[in-house]
């Protein structure tokens, strides 16, 4: 057996958030959203995928946010992503500890942190 690729990272978040994800990984992140499957649907969440960039969010009914554990979106230019956040209201966490790389954290709107990064 060999792992290929990272099929989707799988994100937590409340019931009801779902207006407050499209905002954070749709508009600031600008990672579209797709249709879940109808059977999945049923369970709330929502899925953000571009090419293989796939992040899907569901409803945990006794949500804790990952303040520890996180994904790490790589990008290709740092700034504007870093300005969209700022300007929506997020509070951005510059830090300059991973050599090689420019990156800052961010929480989503539930809490779970989200590391974003562009190599130098």
């Amino acid at each position: 057996m060999t792992i290929t690729a990272l099929h989707h990272v799988q994100l937590a978040m409340p019931q009801g958030g779902e207006d407050a994800a499209r905002r954070f990984y749709g508009e600031l992140l600008g990672i579209p959203e797709v249709p879940k499957p109808a059977e999945l649907a049923k369970r709330g969440g929502c899925w953000f995928e571009s090419g293989d960039i796939r992040v899907h969010l569901g409803v945990e009914a006794d949500f804790r946010p990952a303040k520890k554990a996180h994904p790490a979106f790589q990008v290709s230019d740092l700034r504007p992503i870093r300005d969209r956040m700022v300007a929506g209201g997020v509070d951005v966490k510059d830090d300059d500890a991973l050599e090689g790389f420019s990156r800052f954290f961010v929480a989503d709107p539930f809490g779970n942190r989200i590391e974003i990064l562009q190599p130098e």
